[in-house]
């Protein structure tokens, strides 16, 4: 659960519709005689920045980012093999838009390796493809955020993990 106590200004966050996002300010707006507070947090990579209603934290799945326990089990996921599903691609698509809107790493994971295929087998639709980039774009600035590292090394490691490099 997150509260204005449990995350400080420069904080990063993740904003399940949104991914990672830096807390750059905690402001108080008077709207229609209500005085409301609200996060400032800004999206640097998508060139966003969002302003959620404190009372609306909880219930948008804003978290703070995962500890390094949570992200090494989510990394070893990626390692283990993926079960394909047999439904209609459809119903799959909503299942993994889904896990990467919950907003928890272990559901990027899943979405990674159950999606991941080698780069020589060109298989995977368009949306396939861009359902698996949208997952591993989130994973991966998370994990520089976790690991403190560049997002080259980070991509380096999920790859690692995937049997790719």
């Amino acid at each position: 659960m997150i509260s204005k106590e449990s995350i400080t200004i420069g904080d990063f966050v993740v904003y399940p519709a949104h991914g990672v996002g830096k807390l750059i300010d905690i402001e108080e707006h008077d709207i229609c005689g209500t005085n409301v507070e609200l996060f400032v947090i800004e999206f640097t990579k998508d060139h966003m920045v969002l302003k959620l209603p404190l009372q609306k934290a909880c219930s948008s799945g804003l978290r703070p980012i995962c500890g390094k326990e949570e992200m090494d089990l989510a990394l070893e996921s990626l390692g283990t093999k993926s079960r394909k599903k047999k439904a209609m691609w459809n119903r799959r698509a909503q299942e993994y838009e889904s896990k990467i809107n919950s907003g928890k790493i272990s559901s990027l994971a899943d979405v990674i390796r159950e999606l991941h295929t080698p780069q020589d087998a060109g298989d995977q639709s368009y949306s396939e493809r861009q359902i698996y980039q949208i997952a591993l774009d989130r994973f991966v600035r998370e994990l520089c955020i976790v690991e403190e590292v560049d997002e080259g090394t980070a991509s380096k490691k999920v790859q690692e993990m995937l049997g790719v490099a």
